[in-house]
């Protein structure tokens, strides 16, 4: 956003330093990028009468002219320019001033010198020696010196004065960062508010009004879609007459980066940068039907807009239509006959607001980006459509555009609710860890526009980022100045605790680190050839609608495909062993059946072990489950299990607690292993770890440590090979009394051992709490044992 310092001085007198004006607006929230000198570097030229004139004796093109450059001082000087004569008014650049070269805008300076013998005290300047356009100076000889007696405002000229006052060059642009929740200060108004907050300066907007003459407007607007557009308001101007706008319109224009077109064009520009609120001008002979509609373009409609080019609409888009034709798209531009031209004799000005969302959809689709999208973009104020069209209106009087109609038409389905947000001056200090008084904070926000009813504020409708009470604290903030809040520490802390089953992944994470596993971190989605080279059947998966690449297709259900990829990788890497988890998640399709359409998972975390090496095996893995297991407070049983393809048969065990099962573990299958060219033996564990959280005990419950000595007892058994350690051992855990510890220390086939058979050996401990256990109990307790275990066939070896 450009601002004219001149501009802004209309409505608020901020007369400190440039530099002053920004340090403060960019402290108080507005950012001031930078700040141009418009009349840079222009110096010393000044208005000039010719008092005489007369050909140079050595050439037949070149002029000596005494001019009277004021407060007495005649100075002579050559000039080649055709269009002079004597008593002519004109801008010159004395001795040491500073101009632009005409032929290829580079800066020059002025110094004395001669000209075919004749000494020449300065130079007589055209318009665009002076870096104005014909847009600027419409009068202006496109090739000779201004004549300033042809300027509108001529009587107003003086000898000596400056000429880059009288022609509106001497001027300050300043550029601001105006984030997108506040579109209110895309405006020269907006901005006059907050430089009034800041500096605490009064700022003085007047209503605007027009006279209006009586008459039919001849004109009927309908909104068909109410939501892309909540307000629609339209006048009419009749006899236009058209023609350059006045200077300082012209000055304020260029100022802010536009260029002046005409008069009725000039004045909506105007509106858009003095209020914020884009609008537009219709020639009323092309609205076909006296009919304005708002409403969706058809599928395919084609409108050529002011660009020249034709677009092809779709039915998502916004138009301004008449009765047969779309002439406008709502928002971003003007249809191809919709604009002011130089014989338009009638004029419907349009001031609405359309949805910011559809703007932004619409100006993408057709590739066109305006400053009028960008303001709809951000939001506009509904309320503030109707100064706007005031102005608009005012205007037009002021400039003698034409006549107005005083009939205005306004189709207003706005929310004029007011946002209301609870005052407490308490609440705003403790966010701001300030001691603010009340009184202070209401001040501020009265500066600001804001309103107290009834213990609540009133937002201004064109405030539309005010939603909360922290954010009356940043406004309350910013104007009394970050820099008068002295640092203190919050005087509200909180305390965030992790949710239970973060603090719970978090731990088994260590635990299996203490195990001397290495964390992963893999990609959820796989290639779907994945499954079958893990040996997983039917794995139904939820396809990727555009994935990466093949070998990233479907989200996977199983975690042993990734953790293959890495055991793998370590090995062809010639990492002699490793360990790894990963706590990932999988992804399984939920209702019946799956398309590429998608469909809703049920996504599970699971505990991915895996291991190889010379020194690992399977009780290597099963010894480190049962310890993470003891960590957590689990009882959990291994039961074997041969049907999963993935794992080596006999090898695999499911891992069940209270007779659910929540895991497997084994020796991974050798053609698996093939597939990944892993040549040698590799383990994995895959467990899911919520029911290990269910399962878990949060707090281990203290034990006492023993009075009494323990006796221990060891047992080799024999038994049949199909049978398993852990059956066995519920079996002597059911009969035996005072068993405090039992454990598989040895199993044994082979020599001395009868074929399909094997030998299990076991350590008992047996320990009473209250007395000291004799070897005769002991020896009791085995026996019991012994007789169940018969029972079962499985005998003493």
């Amino acid at each position: 956003m450009n601002l004219s310092m001149k501009w802004l001085r209309d409505y608020v007198k901020a007369e400190m330093s440039i530099a002053d004006f920004a340090r403060g607006m960019t402290m108080s929230g507005s950012k001031v990028e930078k700040w141009t000198d418009l009349s840079d570097p222009l110096k010393n030229i000044v208005c000039a009468k010719v008092t005489a004139i007369e050909r140079h004796a050595d050439s037949d093109k070149l002029w000596v002219a005494q001019v009277d450059v004021g407060d007495g001082k005649t100075v002579q000087i050559v000039t080649g320019a055709q269009n002079v004569t004597a008593g002519a008014r004109i801008p010159v650049v004395l001795e040491g001033g500073v101009v632009y070269n005409f032929h290829d805008g580079t800066v020059m300076s002025i110094k004395r010198g001669k000209l075919r013998g004749v000494e020449s005290q300065g130079m007589m300047c055209s318009y665009n020696e002076l870096g104005l356009t014909l847009e600027d100076l419409p009068y202006a000889d496109t090739d000779g010196i201004l004549l300033l007696d042809n300027d509108p405002e001529a009587d107003k000229l003086e000898l000596g004065m400056d000429m880059l006052e009288f022609l509106g060059i001497k001027d300050i642009a300043v550029e601001f960062e105006i984030t997108n929740n506040r579109p209110d200060c895309l405006s020269v108004i907006g901005l006059a508010k907050e430089a009034g907050a800041t500096f605490n300066l009064p700022v003085d907007v007047k209503k605007p009004v027009f006279k209006g003459v009586d008459g039919d407007l001849n004109l009927k607007v309908k909104i068909e879609n109410k939501e892309l557009c909540s307000r629609y308001m339209g006048a009419v101007v009749k006899n236009v007459k058209i023609a350059p706008s006045p200077r300082w319109l012209v000055e304020r224009l260029r100022a802010s980066g536009v260029r002046a077109i005409n008069n009725l064009v000039d004045i909506t520009n105007f509106v858009m940068l003095e209020y914020g609120h884009p609008m537009h001008a219709f020639d009323k002979r092309y609205v076909e039907g006296d009919s304005i509609i708002v409403r969706n373009a058809a599928e395919n409609e084609k409108i050529v807009l002011l660009d020249g080019e034709e677009r092809i609409l779709t039915a998502e888009t916004l138009v301004i239509a008449d009765a047969k034709k779309p002439i406008a798209v709502a928002g971003v531009m003007g249809g191809e006959f919709s604009g002011i031209m130089d014989d338009t004799k009638e004029v419907v000005f349009e001031s609405a607001c359309f949805d910011g969302v559809s703007v932004r959809k619409t100006a993408q689709r057709i590739g066109r980006r305006t400053e009028s999208s960008a303001r709809f973009e951000k939001g506009i104020d509904a309320a503030n459509a109707e100064n706007a069209l005031l102005r608009a209106l005012e205007l037009v009087e002021m400039l003698g555009c034409g006549e107005v109609m005083k009939t205005i038409i306004d189709e207003d389905f706005s929310n004029k609710e007011p946002v209301k947000i609870k005052f407490d001056s308490k609440n705003i200090n403790a966010i701001l860890g300030a001691d603010i008084p009340e009184s202070k904070q209401l001040e501020i926000l009265e500066k600001l526009g804001f309103k107290l009813e009834n213990g609540f504020i009133i937002v201004p409708s064109i405030r539309i980022d005010m939603e909360l009470e922290c954010d009356l604290a940043e406004e309350v903030a910013r104007i009394y100045g970050y820099n008068e809040i002295p640092s203190t520490l919050p005087r509200v802390t909180s305390q965030i605790a992790p949710a239970p089953e973060l603090a719970f992944e978090e731990k088994v994470s260590k635990l299996m680190q203490g195990l001397g596993c290495h964390e992963l971190m893999t990609f959820s989605f796989i290639s779907p050839k994945s499954y079958e080279k893990a040996g997983i059947e039917n794995a139904n998966s939820v396809i990727i609608r555009n994935p990466l690449g093949e070998e990233t297709g479907v989200m996977r259900i199983s975690m042993l495909p990734s953790m293959l990829e890495v055991l793998a990788r370590n090995y062809n890497n010639r990492n002699a062993a490793g360990r790894f988890y990963e706590i990932g998640t999988v992804y399984l399709p939920v209702g019946n059946g799956f398309n590429r359409s998608g469909a809703p998972t049920d996504e599970k975390k699971i505990l991915c072990a895996g291991i190889y090496g010379d020194s690992e095996s399977f009780f290597t893995l099963k010894g480190m489950a049962e310890e993470l297991f003891e960590k957590l407070g689990i009882s959990a049983k291994f039961m074997p299990q041969g049907a999963n393809k993935s794992y080596h048969s006999g090898r695999c065990a499911e891992i069940t607690v209270n007779n659910e099962i929540i895991g497997v573990l084994g020796e991974l299958h050798p053609l698996v292993l093939d597939n990944y060219d892993i040549n040698t033996r590799a383990f994995c564990a895959e467990i899911e770890l919520a029911r290990l959280f269910e399962y878990s005990v949060a707090t281990p419950k203290f034990k006492q440590l023993p009075k009494f000595p323990a006796m221990t007892r060891d047992l080799s058994l024999l038994c049949d090979i199909s049978a398993t350690a852990g059956e066995v051992g519920e079996i002597i855990s059911a009969s035996a009394a005072n068993l405090e510890q039992l454990t598989l220390f040895d199993t044994y086939t082979g020599a001395q051992v009868p074929e399909g058979k094997k030998s299990l050996s076991y350590k008992l401990i047996f320990r009473k709490k209250d007395a000291t256990l004799t070897d005769e109990e002991t020896d009791k307790a085995v026996v019991k044992i012994l007789r169940a275990l018969e029972n079962k066939n499985i005998t003493l070896r």
